[in-house]
């Protein structure tokens, strides 16, 4: 008689491997959707640049200009915004009153998203001194500054607008922003196309056009989120306009303290970029247009990176509240990982795509568009060398801010973006003649300098005191 065959039993993958696997699962379900929405909105600058490119140079380099300050003056509310996440992760971590806690931290992040918003716009109607101030060409700086001047009015809606994503993305539904966000780079794009050329029947207004076009989207996004969660089943019951006028001092402070550091490692970044188009303003248009198309690039790499960075953050953050360690360890280097897997491959896609990408910026076949098209190639080759260091930097800053530890990650960036990268690429460009090129690796040794200190403090975060 044969001999009954044992059934065979599917191997049980020890706990270890199932919280893993769960907390790629976790990770990746939260991080899509954020990573989408962040390409969609870096879309809307995208296509900015490229109808800015077919409108020419000079238009391309104004707008850089511009869009560069305004930039400046957002991100340094982003911070503000993004500090939000933490403490309504940590409250829905603890579990007990959250809907409070959670309904409370927003309002104070409108207020304060308010409050910059007030300042930037006084800054903003500054544009044309500070141009001049930064040695731009004069026949750059009129236009720039009717650009910038259109684009201030929808500071406040991007901002709140991101004081929502932190909203939705702690409450696990980061999809609806995504659906909002592409909404809104459909509405840009078409605004765009019709507002610069007069097509679609709307008047010729070029520079100012796509400034337009863009404020009416940031607009539309923010009143289409806010439509969502007052409606939305779930996330009405946090009656999030509840008593809005109501006085938070402490929790404002809290918001303050963690946020302004948040926003000084995302302006000392940010503002280290910008630098670089100033410099490069000095140095030559071509040089300053080729710039914008090669970080525009990069740009839309950074967004995958930087989404996870939020959900990390949202996943660190919930752990943390939890008082749960292994829980904070999983979730930081997951998106750690996750990060470094997607840059290495869009360094090798950067560095072998160069000449076609740059193709969609520029038409290679008019003979004074390939001066521009070289350094924008030149650049590129050095955006692939940096892309996993920045994938890395922004992932270990998110992680941190899940600990709400915000202050030692802003001094990393002040000597790491600054201390480092600016001055190098300084004396690189002009004591070594080597120009844009010098300041680009300038600033990819910066974003190394970043990354290593980041992950390091992470990494050393019991050692630290991180989560006591």
């Amino acid at each position: 008689m044969d001999a009954v065959a044992a059934p065979r039993v599917a191997a049980i993958p020890p706990p270890e491997d199932r919280a893993w696997r769960h907390e790629i699962a976790a990770t990746g379900r939260l991080a899509l959707p954020i990573v989408a929405t962040q390409l969609a909105q870096v879309s809307i600058m995208t296509v900015d640049v490229l109808l800015l490119g077919w409108l020419g140079a000079e238009a391309l380099a104004a707008g850089a200009v511009g869009w560069n300050l305004f930039f400046m003056v957002m991100v340094s509310g982003f911070g503000i915004c993004m500090a939000t996440a933490p403490m309504m992760a940590q409250a829905i971590g603890r579990g007990r009153g959250h809907l409070r806690d959670v309904r409370r931290s927003m309002r104070q992040g409108f207020w304060a998203a308010g409050l910059v918003t007030l300042l930037g716009m006084l800054l903003l109607a500054q544009a044309e001194p500070i141009l001049h101030l930064l040695r731009q060409d004069p026949e750059l700086i009129a236009a720039a500054s009717d650009y910038v001047a259109v684009l201030s009015w929808g500071l406040l809606p991007a901002l709140w607008f991101m004081v929502l994503r932190q909203f939705v993305a702690v409450l696990q539904r980061p999809r609806a922003a995504l659906v909002v966000q592409v909404v809104a780079f459909a509405v840009n794009a078409v605004g765009n196309y019709g507002l610069i050329f007069g097509h679609f029947g709307m008047p010729a207004l070029g520079i100012v056009g796509s400034g337009l076009a863009s404020t009416i989207a940031n607009w539309l996004a923010f009143l289409a989120l806010l439509g969502f969660v007052l409606l939305d089943r779930r996330m009405r019951r946090y009656r999030l306009l509840g008593r809005f006028w109501r006085a938070d001092w402490q929790r404002l402070r809290e918001l303050v303290r963690i946020g302004l550091p948040v926003s000084g490692v995302l302006l000392l970044e940010v503002a280290v970029f910008s630098a670089a188009v100033y410099v490069l303003g000095v140095i030559g248009t071509a040089q300053l247009a080729a710039h914008q198309i090669a970080i525009q690039c990069a740009a839309v790499t950074f967004m995958v990176p930087f989404g996870l960075a939020q959900a990390a953050t949202v996943r660190v953050g919930i752990a943390a509240g939890a008082g749960d360690r292994e829980a904070v360890r999983r979730a930081g280097w997951t998106a750690f990982l996750l990060g470094l897997a997607f840059m290495g491959t869009m360094a090798i896609s950067l560095w072998l795509l160069r000449w076609p990408i740059v193709g969609l910026f520029l038409d290679l076949a008019v003979p004074a568009n390939l001066v521009v098209a070289a350094f924008a190639v030149e650049f590129l080759a050095i955006a692939a060398i940096f892309q996993v260091f920045d994938g890395a930097q922004t992932i270990a800053m998110g992680a941190l801010r899940g600990l709400k530890d915000t202050r030692v990650p802003m001094a990393i960036a002040a000597f790491g973006y600054w201390g480092l990268g600016f001055t190098i690429g300084c004396v690189a460009a002009f004591q070594f003649g080597l120009g844009g090129v010098g300041v680009w690796i300038g600033l990819a040794i910066g974003l190394a300098a970043v990354a290593l200190l980041a992950t390091g403090r992470f990494a050393a975060r019991e050692r630290l005191g991180l989560l006591s």
